[in-house]
């Protein structure tokens, strides 16, 4: 029952999240409006009053079998992971055109009619070929549930539980877009001018699909995820962040066969241990700095050793934490070791394969990364932290896991002693000296968030929610604490200023501050009351250095920018 629960809810919130967006036009069209029924006087009805249900049904089913076990039949056959998705898009063009085209239409539909329920009138399509078509291509917001069902179809974890959980979650997901099926038919019913003009309802759901399917092949919908605050974040968040759903998604596959053992090493070891076959990367997107974007298995690495770094690009624990992983990569790289990047983004922007390269050329960063943008590999890892390093022996098996900065004298020492072993005779360079510059416990601010979402900090008097509102200072502020003033609109992951008064006002302690800052304009910072600094922000979103060198104890940063820049949060050192 927790898991048919926990996959309804996760399922109705995606539903509504903006990654839904780009199927909408076609659900509304395809499902709603070619279903729509008159009286019989001003036109014929153009197709099956069942249209919506089996729009959805199809959308349904292939998402469910494409996610269950999609992954894995293709590798049982050697075919490119992608491979169902571009097939997808090219049925969603024939689709299109058979919109546009009548007898492509029928050609296409045919093997569907068996199973559509027919009416009086000629049916023009059942509409579970749409749905099919949808559901090899649909890919709703990443997320716990979904990341337990990847990794579950993935590995070929595939019992009743997974099942359960997948069915509940895609039945979850249709609900809305039936909803909004059922809107749309009963829109057009009820717009006189709409009775007259089937033939266009057809083509402009022909046009729709095809540019849907255009869409889809330049990753339009990712882009436009990316440009809609995600306003279903808390949501998500609520729902799996206790330890009951926890153990109802490790049921549904977050702890597998495959990687049960990792249990087995304690955080950051300074001696070897033995946790377990390392598993398989899943679910990556995208590779950069191989050749061609090639894929990098890690069965074909045996007789190396490797280390698996989990980071993202604006994460300032990754950005303390990468100096190290670059300099093991060029030390040890001729000895033996092989460094893997994986990606797994914290914010929207940071799914951006553009942004990454450009964060992985700032780092210097050449050995591997794969775009985990999916969580799928960090949900196989069962990993938690920014950064994460897996360190893998010459025969697979992991031997320690650090969560978090630090320990990288420990880590290093590891890497020698398993290059030696598995290299006996091997000359190994000195020891990287890179300085250390992780901050002890308690010794900065924590990390401070702007996006309604993941607010912890807020020190203002009015209730820090989603939307354009104004705000004041408090009369007192508490220490490590922020507080806004002025108009300001609130999304789940950043805050951007409504008008050219809005500022932001920071207590913190630390020696050093960054802020992570997108869009175009400028920020003037301030800190205690000091000169003001101005920054310019332009392009991707990015960490920026606000402060350096400050003295111990409690200070304050004023904070002012233009329009247009979104401040996403404030980081340490």
């Amino acid at each position: 029952m927790e898991l048919v629960v926990i996959g309804l809810l996760g399922g109705l919130i995606t539903g509504i999240s903006p990654c839904i967006l780009p199927v909408l036009p076609v659900i509304f069209l395809t499902g709603g409006a070619q279903s729509a029924r008159f009286d019989g006087t001003d036109g014929p009805a153009p197709a099956s009053r069942w249209r919506p249900y089996l729009v959805i049904l199809g959308l349904v089913t292939s998402f469910t079998l494409v996610t269950l076990v999609g992954s894995l039949l293709l590798g049982l056959l050697h075919l490119p992971q992608d491979i169902i998705r571009w097939v997808g898009i090219g049925v969603l063009v024939l689709i299109g055109i058979g919109l546009l085209v009548p007898r492509v239409e029928r050609l296409l539909e045919r093997p569907f009619q068996r199973l559509a329920r027919r009416s009086e009138v000629p049916n023009r399509g059942s509409g579970l070929g749409v749905g099919f078509a949808l559901g090899a291509v649909f890919v709703p917001c990443a997320g716990p549930v979904l990341a337990a069902i990847i990794v579950a179809g993935s590995t070929g974890r595939i019992g009743a539980d997974t099942v359960l959980l997948t069915v509940s979650f895609a039945i979850g997901v249709a609900v809305p877009l039936l909803i909004f099926a059922l809107a749309g038919r009963g829109l057009v019913e009820r717009i006189r001018a709409f009775r007259t003009h089937e033939r266009g309802l057809r083509i402009t759901a022909g046009i729709a699909m095809l540019a849907l399917a255009v869409g889809l092949t330049f990753n339009v919908p990712q882009a436009v995820q990316q440009l809609v605050p995600d306003y279903t974040a808390q949501l998500q968040q609520n729902l799996t962040d206790n330890p009951n759903a926890q153990k109802a998604l490790n049921l549904g596959g977050l702890v597998t066969n495959a990687n049960k053992d990792l249990s087995k090493c304690t955080n950051g070891s300074p001696t070897l241990q033995s946790c377990g076959t390392a598993p398989a990367f899943t679910g990556i997107t995208g590779w950069l700095n191989t050749p061609n974007g090639a894929p990098v298995q890690l069965a074909a690495l045996k007789g190396r050793v490797v280390l698996v770094d989990f980071w993202a690009y604006s994460c300032i624990n990754c950005r303390r934490s990468i100096p190290h992983v670059v300099a093991w990569d060029r030390a040890y790289r001729a000895a033996g070791l092989d460094v893997i990047g994986i990606h797994s983004p914290e914010y929207a922007f940071e799914k951006d394969a553009a942004n990454v390269a450009a964060g992985a050329r700032g780092f210097g960063i050449t050995y591997p990364v794969g775009l985990d943008n999916n969580l799928s590999t960090w949900t196989t890892y069962r990993n938690r932290y920014w950064p994460a390093h897996y360190l893998i022996d010459a025969k697979g098996v992991v031997r320690q896991i650090v969560f978090g900065e630090g320990d990288y004298a420990a880590t290093e020492k590891l890497i020698r002693r398993l290059l030696t072993q598995a290299h006996p005779g091997v000359t190994l360079p000195a020891s990287t000296e890179v300085a250390d510059d992780t901050p002890t416990a308690g010794s900065t601010t924590r990390e401070t968030y702007l996006g309604y979402a993941k607010d912890v900090n807020f020190a203002g008097p009015a209730a820090y929610r989603q939307g354009t509102s104004t705000f004041a200072l408090p009369s007192r502020q508490a220490d490590d604490t922020f507080a806004l003033s002025g108009r300001w609109t609130l999304a789940a992951q950043s805050a951007t200023p409504a008008a050219p008064d809005a500022h932001i006002r920071l207590r913190f302690h630390a020696s050093r501050v960054e802020m992570v800052l997108g869009g175009h304009g400028t920020v003037t910072v301030r800190l205690d009351g000091g000169a003001p600094k101005v920054i310019s922000v332009a392009g991707r979103p990015d960490a920026h250095v606000i402060a350096s060198g400050v003295s111990a104890g409690q200070h304050t940063i004023d904070v002012t920018s233009t329009l247009g820049v979104q401040a996403y949060s404030f980081t340490y050192g």
